[in-house]
Order: C-alpha cells, then structure tokens, then sequence
C-alpha cells in the first residue's frame, strides 16, 4: 500500500480562497472589512518571518492587516495597554499576539487580557472552557487546519479510533475536543503512554504532535489509517544542511497509512490559513452575520 499524500499547501490554498470570497462579500454587502491585529515583542528571527508572512497573507485575502513591533525591552504593563487599546478598537475583530514573549513578561496574562471574541489563536481561558464543553468558541488555529483535513479526506468521522499523541494546550488538548465534537473515539497519548505502540495500531486515525523527531515508526499504523503530522523538527541532513521532518517516519508509515500529511507541506501551511479564518468568524460573530461555512469547526 502507498498512502495518498495529503497536500496541505493545496489545500490551504483553497482556504485563503474561500476567506477571500467571504471578505469581498462582507465589503460589498455590508461594508466591513476584516481586521487582524499582529503584535510582536522582540527580535526572535522565526517570529519576525512568521509576522511577515501573516501580514502578508492577511493583505492577499482582502483583510486589513495592522502590526505593532515592539522593542524586546518593552514592560508588561505597556503590552497589557495595547492590547486593551486592541479590545477596544471597532475596526480590530482579531487579536494575535505573538509567542513566545520575552521571560520578563506573563504569556499567559497578555493572551487572556484579550477580548475572548477577538481570540483568533484561540488560546484564552475562556475559548479552551468553551471547546472543552462542547460550545461555540474561537479554535486553535493548528488543531482547525488538522481538523478541516481530516474532514475533507474521510468524511464523516463519526466512530472512528483516533489517537492523539501530545498533550499540549496548543495542539494535542484542543484537538482531542475537536474530534470528539466530531464523534470519534479519541485516545490521548504521549511519550509516557504504556505500550504505546499497541494505543497507535488500532487507530483509524493518528495524529502526532509530541515533537521528537520520527518518534513514530510505520509498523505502528494501521494498514489504511489516516495519519497528520503536526511534527516540525530540524535534524541534520547532507553536509551542514538541516532537513525539516516530522514526528512520525514518512518513509515507512507512507507504505501502510491510507493517508497522511508530509512534512513539510502538510500541517504547516494550514496554521495561517485558518488564523485568517478565525479572524473572517470572528468579524461575522461580531457584526451579528451568519458565519462563514466550511471554514469552523
């Protein structure tokens, strides 16, 4: 068996479609535009490209996009003002703030000072209470993208096995609510798991966010599973090159999953592409319109 390989960038693609449709429909019929709010504190280089391409991505579809660079000395009461400033502005309907944030300040504080409405990371107390009651909430952005997948490559997933490997606030928790919303029966796993290969082979599903490095083998996957590796993780390649793989070994799950997501390529491209859709839901929510289909969870 070769599994089908799940295009990610492809399907982000059409994601950012979609929003855009929806963000010309909400400027022609009622005037709106979509605001997303980016603040980044410091120089971290990975954070400085992922504010760049957010930015970008966010002008492409239609939407405005507003971004504050802050010095790497900047004080947490000054942050906590922008982002009640933020709160406050009618023409900002998302808020990220992006992490991680220099040690002198409180992440978890900044993130839950903002609007749980404007939320688009989905990170605020109050969003991961309302995922985990099975309530309308704002979505981590990877989880969504992992979800949308899922959806479009099996269909219902009503009873199927699936098997969440990380137990992360940011991918593994979030995810196992969402595929639960679903009606799976869903496994959370992780490094300490007993007998954790046996957990994975009976899954329909399989998705690895634990971040060590082809953690996962292929003689763990159901024959015809779908596998979504959220895994991002440098190791060496060729000479002084460093190559991107994933949690679980491409090479040997491709050969018995029915399915699976490449790294890179895979999960990846679907994170932005939700955040600008998250940010579309949240404009709709907060102007009263009807949400965007296909483009929740």
């Amino acid at each position: 068996m070769t599994a089908e390989i799940i295009d990610g960038k492809a399907f982000a693609a059409t994601i950012r479609d979609k929003v855009a449709g929806h963000v010309a429909r909400l400027k022609e019929e009622h005037g709106i535009t979509p605001g997303l709010a980016v603040v980044l504190v410091g120089e971290d280089p990975a954070s400085q490209v992922y504010v760049r391409n957010k930015g970008k991505m966010t002008r492409e579809v239609g939407m405005e996009s507003v971004e504050h660079r802050l010095p790497e000395d900047t004080s947490e009461a000054d942050l906590l003002s922008l982002v009640e400033h933020l709160n406050a502005d009618p023409a900002i309907h998302g808020i990220l703030v992006q992490l991680p944030l220099p040690d002198h300040i409180d992440s978890d504080k900044v993130i839950n000072a903002i609007a749980p409405a404007k939320d688009v990371d989905g990170f605020h107390i109050s969003n991961v209470g309302l995922l985990g009651t099975g309530q309308k909430s704002m979505v981590p952005c990877t989880p969504l993208g992992c979800l949308m997948m899922l959806r479009d490559q099996l269909g219902s997933l009503s009873g199927l096995d699936a098997v969440v490997i990380g137990r992360s606030n940011i991918v593994g928790k979030p995810m196992a609510h969402l595929l639960l919303g679903d009606s799976c029966t869903v496994t959370i796993a992780h490094s300490r798991t007993k007998n954790l290969a046996e957990v994975v082979k009976r899954a329909d599903i399989v998705v690895a966010a634990v971040g060590r490095p082809q953690m996962v083998p292929g003689d763990w996957i159901k024959p015809g599973a779908t596998v979504i590796d959220v895994g991002i993780n440098r190791v060496p390649g060729e000479g002084e090159k460093m190559r991107l793989v994933g949690d679980v070994d491409f090479a040997s799950a491709s050969e018995r999953a029915g399915a699976i997501t490449p790294v890179p390529g895979g999960v990846g491209p679907m994170t932005i592409a939700c955040l600008l859709a998250n940010t579309v839901t949240a404009c709709c929510r907060a102007n009263g319109l009807a949400e965007p289909e296909g483009l929740t969870a």
